[in-house]
């Protein structure tokens, strides 16, 4: 199977530059309801994933640092707490699932590591849970 059946283009996927503030990825976070987002460098490679935990423990560990001056930290200078492993978009199915165990969405890139987009674990649940009951 291939895994662009289960893709959400860059174009129609939230994300963040590592050079965008914490306080843009809170209010993102907020808006879209999301607890994790991609970020992606302004040549388009796939740099990590930020989460709502990083940016807790960033707050939390910051002496001195609260909601309003949180549009003074950079992205780039918070610890990503978890590594959100992507795949190419030519691995396998298996490749894919095997993370989807862990991840909440597999980011997908090409072979030169550009962003392509996402795969959310609960379009590949939807998907074999379909299947299955198509079975029984």
């Amino acid at each position: 199977m291939n895994l662009a059946f289960f893709l959400v283009s860059k174009s129609e996927t939230i994300y963040l530059s590592p050079k965008n503030t914490m306080r843009q990825a809170l209010e993102k976070m907020e808006h879209h309801r999301y607890s994790a987002i991609p970020l992606i460098d302004n040549t388009g490679k796939y740099e990590g994933t930020i989460t709502e935990g990083d940016l807790l423990w960033k707050l939390k560990n910051t002496p001195g640092l609260c909601f309003e001056n949180t549009e003074k930290v950079m992205l780039k200078d918070i610890p990503q707490k978890v590594n959100n492993k992507p795949v190419k978009i030519t691995s396998s199915i298996e490749d894919l699932i095997s993370l989807t165990i862990t991840q909440n969405f597999v980011p997908v890139i090409d072979d030169s590591g550009i962003f392509i987009g996402i795969i959310r674990r609960s379009d590949i649940i939807e998907y074999f849970a379909k299947k299955y009951s198509e079975i029984m």
